[in-house]
């Protein structure tokens, strides 16, 4: 039955059947699978585990890109990553997609409410959970998305899962890079990184990206092309220094400056709009992070990270979506609104996080066991000033909140061929809310969370694991006074994660597989709801967001990854993931027992590369994705579909020159979405839904030159 539902709809059966004969076709072509090729796939380090270890050990599903599959995607942001992953899922109702959803779990916007995130955000440790803008790619080596609650690593705002990005590290050898795009829609990227040793202890590595484009907005009333456009600037500096023979330490300097706009919806759900005064979506972020790593005796090494990210955050909009003059000398004169909608948000995160981790193992009950013991501290203090049109006065917030946690985990060597592993976190939250509306709201609770797992080898390359874990999202309150008392606090979110998979590689290491079969049990799941008021001077309708709890609800399915050396020529990469998500109780009397928003029954991605010859590389992919509800508060969906992406390289000795293309059929995509109000004066504010368009048909040139 369930995979029954996911192909439900012929067009994309046929589809993909179609594809995969075609890409059987290709494979014959290109010369005999398998007992051609020579070459073994690259070995993969999980670098976001308390130490670190290969992707085919670690009893998880994680999905890993490194630069070359960033490289190709021409990936110039996170979001342009995520369609390859299994089972994630993002929502934009901004110029990026900034709201992440793994599993079917995750935000979707965020406005005047305080939000606890549910996946976890770091860039070189560094923590930017629910503000994913900073997630540029620039010089980053390696993107790692956990998928399921990481209560023992994390905490409290990972509880669907936790991405975490990593650049190139310093080294000793002098070696950089430059490099240039220019593509449709205006958009010009030039990057470069260098990096090489300061002294015999002291190696650095600095980059910097500029990324711009006019975007694929036509502002038909200002007679614009570039009022979605983007400008991001990223720079890093890293400095690793061996300051003695037991300790290393390693500075990062990170800044993100985004300037980018914001008119994305169109009264006629196209990308021609009529706004007369276009929102923006800015993002100013600088960071610190120092790590340490100190060789205190045989036994263990304590391992230290200390973290700063101050940032400052705009975000606005033209909320109807029009020119004041749109019914001038039509039946609808004097039925339209005018009204702007702004948020300025300063927040500061600091993090602590010192951990001892074992380097021998530990005799327990006979057996050889490895263990971590960590404590953790976090302090966010976010300040929220809005500017709104039809409020008398400005609005403004604080909200402040501090985890201290201590947690721990034991690998033992059962047998040669069998681990257990149990880990443990307990997490203390604290949090203060306040706001000129005159509500004020504190929280002090416990929490906890962890993980056991099995481990087994069937040999040297091929494993199963069985796993249960336990995370957990923290309550709090909803800001506006207009709720009821009871509507306005939400309750903690619990899940328990029952997962089993397996691993391996096969013919000396040119096929791997991972597969992970989940079920993942929600208790009080916290939904984001919507109340729809209208106003006194039109039809034109005010929303009230706020949060509830849902008494439970169930997330199962599947994620399949493989990646196949087929030949000498060429190599095969796929991925799928299959959701079913549940309401055990209902949400509404109209919307009862439905699947959860954001969480399509598929997605998909298969990709081939073929080496033409010595110098030319062709790569060529599909993604898809089922449609999905896009949101909890109304029925509408987003559409299913398939986007074809292209990359023509060519590499000779330093040099490297690609021609590439994404979405060729030029294919509508939903990312974000509305329904159950009217904003069209020439409608008389009927009814209706409203979508914003993700990227249409795209083409570009771009050059590299290392050094």
């Amino acid at each position: 039955m369930y995979f029954y539902r996911t192909m439900r709809n012929k067009t994309d059966a046929n589809y993909i059947g179609t594809l995969v004969k075609n890409l059987s076709l290709i494979i014959l072509i290109c010369g005999s699978p398998l007992a051609a090729a020579d070459k073994e796939i690259e070995e993969v380090i999980v670098t976001s585990e308390f130490r670190n270890a290969t992707l085919l050990d670690t009893a998880a599903s994680i999905t890993i890109f490194d630069d070359s599959i960033i490289k190709n995607r021409q990936a110039k942001h996170l979001e342009e990553l995520l369609n390859l992953a299994p089972n994630v899922n993002f929502s934009s109702g901004a110029s990026r997609g900034r709201f992440i959803q793994i599993r079917g779990i995750g935000e979707r916007s965020q406005f005047i409410e305080p939000l606890n995130p549910s996946v976890g955000i770091l860039v070189d440790g560094i923590d930017f959970t629910g503000i994913a803008g900073a997630a540029t790619t620039m010089d980053i080596k390696q993107v790692e998305i956990l998928r399921g609650p990481q209560g023992t690593l994390y905490g409290a705002n990972a509880l669907a899962g936790l991405i975490n990005l990593t650049s190139n590290q310093p080294t000793e050898n002098a070696q950089g890079k430059l490099s240039l795009a220019i593509g449709s829609h205006n958009t010009k990227t030039m990057a470069g990184a260098m990096g090489g040793s300061l002294s015999s202890d002291v190696n650095y590595r600095v980059a910097v990206q500029s990324h711009t484009s006019d975007g694929y907005i036509t502002n038909d009333f200002l007679i614009k092309d570039d009022t979605d456009n983007i400008d991001e600037l990223s720079l890093r500096a890293i400095f690793d220094w061996q300051a003695s023979d037991d300790l290393s330490l390693k500075l990062t300097l990170f800044r993100v400056d985004a300037d980018n706009g914001y008119d994305a919806f169109s009264l006629d759900n196209t990308r021609n709009t009529l706004s007369d005064k276009p929102g923006h979506d800015r993002q100013e972020s600088s960071a610190v992070a120092l790590h340490s790593n100190w060789q205190a005796n045989e036994q263990f090494d304590v391992v230290s990270l200390i973290s700063f990210a101050d940032s400052d955050l705009e975000y606005g909009y033209d909320e109807d979506w029009a020119f004041p003059a749109i019914c001038a000398g039509q039946e609808c004169d004097g039925w339209e609104y005018n009204s702007e909608d702004n948020y300025l948000r300063d927040r500061d995160n600091s993090t602590l996080d010192v951990k001892l981790v074992s380097k021998k193992p530990v005799s327990l009950l006979g057996r050889h066991a490895d263990w971590v013991f960590g404590v953790y501290a976090r302090q966010q203090d976010e300040q929220l000033l809005r500017q709104y049109t039809y409020n008398a006065s400005d609005f403004s917030s604080n909200f402040d909140t501090k985890n201290r946690a201590i947690y721990g985990q034991l690998d033992i060597d059962i047998a040669s061929d069998l681990s257990f592993i149990a880990g443990l976190r307990l997490e203390g939250r604290k949090a203060t809310y306040n706001d000129s509306d005159g509500v004020d709201h504190s929280v002090d609770e416990n929490l906890w969370g962890g993980r056991i797992a099995l481990q087994y080898k069937l040999d040297d390359s091929t494993m199963v694991y069985g796993l249960v874990s336990r995370g957990y999202k923290a309550g709090g309150v909803n800001s506006d006074s207009s709720l009821s008392a009871q509507d306005r606090e939400f309750d903690t979110e619990l899940m328990w994660n029952f997962e089993t998979g397996f691993k391996g590689s096969w013919f000396e290491q040119r096929l791997q597989t991972r597969v992970s079969v989940f079920y993942q049990q929600r208790k009080d799941i916290q939904i984001k709801q919507s109340l729809v008021q209208s106003r006194d001077d039109s039809n034109a309708s005010d929303f009230t967001d706020y949060f509830g709890n849902s008494g439970k609800g169930s997330n199962y399915g599947m994620e399949v990854e493989v990646n196949w050396l087929a030949s000498e020529v060429l190599s095969v990469q796929g991925s799928l993931g299959l959701l079913e998500t549940d309401y055990d109780t209902p949400l509404s009397a109209t919307l009862d027992r439905r699947d959860q928003a954001h969480a399509p029954l598929y997605q998909f991605a298969l990709g081939a590369s073929l080496q033409v010859s010595e110098n030319l590389i062709w790569t060529a992919d599909i993604e898809g994705k089922d449609k999905f509800y896009l949101s909890s508060s109304h029925d509408e969906q987003s559409e299913s579909y398939w986007l074809l992406n292209t990359n023509l390289a060519y590499i000779a000795d330093q040099w490297s020159l690609s021609v590439w293309g994404r979405n060729l059929t030029d294919e509508d995509v939903i990312v974000r979405g509305f329904g159950g109000f009217g904003n069209d004066p020439r409608k008389y504010y009927a009814t209706e839904p409203y979508y914003q368009l993700g990227e249409p048909r795209t083409f570009g040139v771009s050059g590299q030159y290392n050094f």
